[in-house]
């Protein structure tokens, strides 16, 4: 194997397990999670499901809308270069769903290891513990994002399905997010009060997450960015 190879693939798997050791976190802290798994978390809590499963569920739902909105777009295509281009793109969808069973299975594996940080006491020492925590894993979440989409293999479902809804609606990447965020909020927050009378896993934390992630993931890629690509042999864009 090529060291390029290599590094490429050892950054890719170390951001996912980064990612999921951020999101994981993130739920423990007890002060509201990122956006993107806010559902599958509100539900879990409400009915009692585990959370990896209840995110495996929601990750192939975004798998069957990028497949939807890929099969739409295809039939704009006319040239024999944009058919071969959408086959790929359709093989790379199609490879999230066992990235996601692999990814929920870390979800899984560490939220039994990590013990439950919202049981703290309600003291300024707890809730600093907590802080410190959430701070924690927004800086894991967006270094892991960052390592994982810089290496540009499977992207995980989240943000496929984000690339996906921003290149039919012709708007940029950044936009849709916060708009995917923010849809994702009100879904929680509707599901937490029909269904459990009370706000489910949205929380100041959630917030900070909004911003917090986008700004991680800048900031590490400004300083990284060059040298990740140089290891693993992939062209940097300016």
């Amino acid at each position: 194997m090529k060291p390029t190879i290599f590094y490429r693939y050892l950054f890719y798997m170390g951001g996912l397990l980064i990612l999921a050791l951020g999101l994981t976190l993130n739920t423990k802290a007890g002060l509201g999670v990122s956006p993107i798994i806010s559902v599958p978390y509100s539900l879990s809590l409400i009915f009692g499901f585990n959370f990896g499963n209840m995110t495996l569920v929601f990750y192939c739902v975004f798998v069957l809308i990028q497949i939807f909105i890929h099969i739409v777009q295809c039939r704009q295509s006319a040239s024999h270069e944009e058919k071969n281009k959408a086959f790929f793109t359709f093989i790379m969808i199609l490879l999230q769903i066992p990235l996601s069973i692999i990814f929920t299975r870390f979800l899984n594996i560490f939220s039994m290891l990590l013990p439950e940080f919202s049981y703290q006491t309600q003291t300024i020492s707890g809730y600093m513990l907590r802080a410190a925590v959430l701070i924690l894993a927004i800086l894991c979440t967006g270094i892991g994002a960052a390592m994982s989409l810089s290496m540009r293999l499977v992207p995980n479902p989240g943000d496929g399905i984000v690339q996906a809804i921003a290149d039919c609606i012709h708007k940029t990447v950044g936009f849709t997010k916060n708009c995917f965020d923010l849809l994702n909020i009100s879904i929680t927050i509707s599901i937490g009060l029909l269904l459990a009378g009370k706000l489910t896993g949205i929380g100041i934390g959630t917030v900070i997450a909004v911003f917090g992630v986008g700004r991680t993931i800048a900031l590490f890629q400004h300083f990284t960015l060059y040298k990740m690509n140089e290891l693993a042999g992939l062209e940097t864009v300016r």
